[in-house]
């Protein structure tokens, strides 16, 4: 399998279902996410997010990510101050991972304990940094500094 960039792209925050979400965004070369895309995916969000309470400020970072094959949601849950929680979600005919419609607004949960592919962790590596840096070291957490302090835009994988 040959390896090539992909373009991420920073979208803004939201808050759905009472999290804040940073969301990133990974596109395969020649193809796009949709409106109608983007909104199934933070429309299913939630069904993604940990099932149960947790002190922590509610922050999910996503990555929604377009290949040739379909769609990927990715929901990077803070959790316990310093824990990432992960669940995954698809889109498209990929039986492998739990999704037989080809439609890409029908987003399911992926049933195999998957994190992400080398295009999807490199937001990883910056949030947990700035999760650190504006919100686990300061003596008074700065969640809203921490929400405005994303990854920049450009090619990743690398």
């Amino acid at each position: 399998m040959a390896f090539y960039e992909k373009e991420l792209a920073v979208r803004e925050p939201l808050v759905v279902a009472g999290r804040h979400v940073k969301r990133y965004e990974v596109v395969t070369p020649g193809l796009e996410i949709t409106d109608d895309i983007r909104d199934a995916a933070y429309a299913f969000l939630p069904k993604i997010y940990p099932d149960f309470e947790d002190p922590t400020p509610p922050a999910t970072v996503t990555v929604l990510h377009r290949s040739a094959a379909g769609m990927y949601l990715n929901a990077y849950n803070w959790v316990w101050d310093n824990v990432l929680h992960c669940r995954t979600a698809v889109s498209g005919d990929q039986p492998f991972l739990g999704s037989t419609d080809p439609d890409l607004t029908h987003f399911t949960v992926i049933p195999k304990d998957l994190i992400g592919c080398v295009w999807e962790l490199p937001p990883l590596a910056h949030e947990r940094a700035a999760w650190v840096r504006h919100v686990l070291e300061p003596d008074t957490p700065d969640f809203e500094g921490y929400l405005a302090d994303v990854m920049a835009e450009g090619l990743v994988g690398r």
